[in-house]
């Protein structure tokens, strides 16, 4: 499992590895059923702390990404679709969020953000 924290990021640490283990669900790169690293070896393996670890886990399960279980580790969880749905729906507002904020730096109308928006949508 390639993790890849970046010391310039404005995200937490913790934050990073939840977003990115998401990802990798979501992707199915990352099936249910799989094991993950235990806390102990992915904080050695990303030279973080132990306690990183343990939040960012404790977030996944948590948001329901992931289950875990003493003495055996962390699982990822079956998915429920209505929930994938909802995480990528999360995305898609943060994306829209960050355009809008730009659209409005440099004057763009609403109705020149939805044009645009319309022929990326249908693929024009």
């Amino acid at each position: 499992m390639d993790i890849i924290i970046s010391n310039s990021s404005g995200k937490p640490i913790y934050e990073q590895i939840t977003s990115q283990i998401k990802e990798m669900i979501m992707n199915g790169s990352l099936k249910a059923g799989d094991a993950l690293p235990s806390m102990r070896t992915l904080a050695q393996n990303l030279r973080i702390s132990i306690i990183t670890t343990k939040r960012a886990y404790e977030e996944l399960e948590k948001d329901g990404f992931i289950e875990s279980f003493t003495g055996k580790g962390s699982f990822v969880k079956a998915q429920n679709q209505e929930l994938m749905r909802e995480e990528v729906l999360k995305q898609i507002e943060e994306y829209f969020r960050l355009s809008c904020e730009k659209a409005k730096m440099l004057n763009v109308s609403m109705e020149e953000l939805s044009e645009l928006l319309t022929i990326i949508y249908e693929g024009e």
